[in-house]
């Protein structure tokens, strides 16, 4: 490579079409400094026949040392391939390509060397010089003629419009005049497009695909210095070619300074190999390649950052402080500004296309970090639900109101934690999934405290309600009397429309269906007649007792106005009945006000007769009709009452017997008191051995023995 003069020239293809890829790599390297942006460079080549002064023409245009013929030593080919250098003397990077000549001796009549070459030229070049001499114009064979007609073909079969500058440099320029040459090369040169077939009807003029222009020089060795004054007005063209306007700025698809090293070597391969050349993929093929490669440059960078590291951690183990989702979008909103500053220069589509693919790679590995992070969120909010709530109905708030004050704080609450975490790069947005969750957590929160409250409020006008009818319901059901149920119906409905009336509006606060809520208020219904049920079996378990006690009490009352034996059995008879209305009354729960005739049949059938029921007996077993819940069946009754009748039997007895006793004696008190203790004495030894017999044993005796005999002492002594 020489290096002299700073223009780094060294050859690119050598005469057999070897291409130099090291020596190109090395070539870019060392005019990457000058290069201020991927895509502000130039390339400009020239094409031309042999020994028609390219390689003067180039080195005195852009400052280059390509090797130059020497006339002492005779005409021959010079330039061996394809040469590139970097001009010294223009400021923007400008690529120079001195291509060999054409129709050459060398080459006999092998021109496919120089047709690659062209080929090569006008693929690459945002300028090509065409370098012809003065008098070879209006010639039929000269001029380039067949080169430039292959040209032609080749750009219309295959490049399509590219507005790639054609620059016909005139040589040795004679007294004709320079128009005059402009319009006789310009015709020929309209006449070499027209004759060539068009595949594309959309691009029928020349000026479609290139933009031509025509400049003359003077002779080189004769005018020299003439020669060197308009190459410099001419090198001005160059100075800021790339501009919008100027000679190179309609350049298209200008491939990377990064990938020009590969892009020039695949360019070359590809008409070396006799393949049609598309320009078009072929860009396409090295901003893919060139993007990839930036893709996973920034990756890679991305991922080994210490600042995207840390917040992938800190989000596996704690909740992140606020500002972690805008610190987390500037990081990759980072990565992704640096990969459009390198992949600015490449075909927008390809550019657009790979910054998604990174876009994409970049949000899946934040992706666990947002979740995290939202899941912070969500866990934080439903938190702070739940002691805003308790706190609200705590201090009285109405629950629907409350639910629904703590739900919108929240959710506004969370909207705002959620556009401190989602990355707007992405078009997923697992936010929604979130915050739909968390409805639903919340929604079920409520359910749950809804059904915590209503059953408390549930309990606890159950419980008042159980209280109002407990001890009214005892107190009827002791009594007893004809009236009792009647009594327990009218307790029932009044404490269980109070229990509803305050019941009622402290439900109106949940917001609860009308079929619900009736639901909840005839559970009271329910409840009460449970409370009285509960109570009814209690005294129903108890029905003997109750019915003993009801017997001795009555007895008890009217004892001391007994005067004679028939004065006992006018007790006995009300006694009895009034025990035998205990038994009706607790037979069964009566809370639906139906007519039954429980009581006129245990009436009908217990009191006309203490035998028992041989025939057609109505106390057989089955329950009793219109009544809500039967609690002693008929028979049941039946077994009672004859119990109860073998339990009162010593009380008539020993009744009748004080009467006796008292009628023997008339007015003589002491005789009647020893009467009274020698045949309680002799009854109480008979109801000892009695005792023993049954075999209850001798304590068992003497306790029953002593227990009837204080009893009747008691007797004795109420009566004295």
């Amino acid at each position: 490579m020489d290096k002299s003069n700073g223009c780094c020239s060294f050859r690119l293809i050598d005469e057999y079409g070897t291409f130099n890829y090291e020596g190109v790599e090395k070539f870019m390297k060392r005019v990457k400094p000058a290069i201020s942006d991927e895509r502000r460079y130039a390339f400009v080549s020239i094409i031309g026949a042999q020994s028609s002064g390219k390689s003067t023409l180039l080195n005195h245009l852009f400052g280059t040392n390509f090797k130059e013929m020497v006339a002492l030593e005779g005409r021959s080919r010079t330039t061996c391939g394809v040469w590139l250098a970097k001009s010294p003397l223009i400021e923007l990077c400008t690529f120079v390509m001195d291509l060999e000549g054409t129709d050459g001796n060398e080459r006999e009549e092998d021109d496919k060397f120089d047709k690659w070459s062209a080929l090569f030229a006008l693929a690459v070049s945002h300028v090509v010089l065409l370098n012809l001499w003065a008098n070879d114009i209006g010639r039929m064979h000269a001029a380039n003629k067949p080169l430039l007609k292959i040209v032609f073909q080749v750009m219309r079969r295959i490049f399509g419009p590219r507005k790639t500058t054609l620059m016909f440099v005139i040589r040795d320029k004679t007294m004709t005049p320079l128009h005059l040459l402009q319009r006789d090369l310009m015709k020929d040169i309209t006449k070499i497009w027209d004759s060539i077939p068009n595949p594309q009807p959309e691009a029928k003029v020349l000026s479609d695909f290139f933009n031509v222009e025509i400049v003359g020089l003077p002779h080189y060795e004769y005018q020299k210095q003439e020669f060197k004054t308009q190459v410099a007005d001419l090198r001005r063209r160059f100075i800021n070619s790339i501009a919008p306007g100027e000679i190179a700025g309609d350049r298209r698809d200008v491939v990377p300074a990064s990938m020009l090293a590969s892009s020039l070597k695949d360019i070359w391969k590809l008409i070396e190999d006799d393949k049609e050349l598309d320009l078009p993929a072929h860009a396409v093929m090295v901003s893919t390649v060139r993007c990839e490669e930036i893709v996973k440059e920034k990756f890679g960078s991305f991922v080994a950052k210490e600042d995207s590291g840390q917040l992938l951690k800190k989000a596996e183990k704690s909740p992140l402080e606020p500002g972690c989702g805008k610190k987390l979008r500037s990081i990759v909103e980072t990565c992704l500004l640096e990969y459009d500053k390198d992949a600015a220069y490449f075909l927008e589509n390809v550019r657009f296309e790979k910054r998604e693919q990174l876009k994409e790679k970049l949000l899946k590995h934040v992706q666990p970090v947002v979740q995290s992070m939202l899941e912070h969120v969500r866990n934080r909010i439903i938190a702070k639900f739940k002691k805003d709530f308790e706190k609200d109905l705590a201090g009285g708030k109405i629950f629907n109101v409350a639910a629904r004050s703590c739900f919108r704080s929240c959710m506004n609450e969370f909207e705002k934690g959620r556009a401190d975490v989602v990355v707007e790069q992405s078009n997923w947005d697992p936010s929604m999934e979130y915050d739909t969750q968390l409805q639903r957590d919340i929604r079920a929160h409520i359910d749950t405290v809804r059904k915590e409250k209503l059953l408390g409020l549930s309990k606890q006008h159950a419980e008042n309600l159980g209280k109002a009818l407990s001890e009214p319901v005892k107190t009827q059901l002791d009594i007893a009397g004809d009236n009792t149920w009647a009594e327990i119906r009218k307790l029932v409905s009044c404490r269980t429309e109070s229990a509803k009336s305050s019941f009622s509006p402290a439900l109106s606060g949940f917001n609860l269906g009308k079929e619900i809520k009736n639901e909840m208020l005839t559970k009271l219904d329910k409840y009460a007649r449970d409370v009285v049920a509960c109570l009814a079996k209690e005294g129903a378990g108890t029905v003997q007792l109750r019915m003993n006690d009801r017997f001795g009490s009555f007895y008890k009352c009217d004892f001391n106005q007994l005067s004679s034996v028939e004065d006992i059995t006018t007790i006995e008879k009300k006694a009895l009945s009034a025990s035998l209305k205990v038994l009706s009354v607790m037979a069964a729960i009566r809370l639906d006000c139906k007519s039954d005739n429980i009581e006129k049949i245990l009436f009908d059938t217990l009191m006309s007769t203490n035998e028992s029921i041989v025939s057609d007996d109505p106390l057989a077993e089955r329950p009793w009709k219109k009544v809500s819940e039967t609690l002693i069946t008929p028979a049941q009754c039946k077994s009672i009452w004859m119990q109860f009748n073998d339990d009162i039997k010593h009380i008539v007895k020993q009744a009748t017997f004080v009467i006796e006793l008292k009628m023997k004696a008339g007015e003589n008190e002491s005789e009647f008191e020893e009467i009274k203790l020698q045949n309680t004495l002799l009854k109480d030894e008979v109801k000892f051995e009695k005792a023993k017999n049954k075999g209850t044993g001798i304590a068992a005796a003497i306790l029953t023995f002593l227990g009837e005999l204080g009893s009747l002492f008691a007797a004795i002594i109420g009566l004295g």
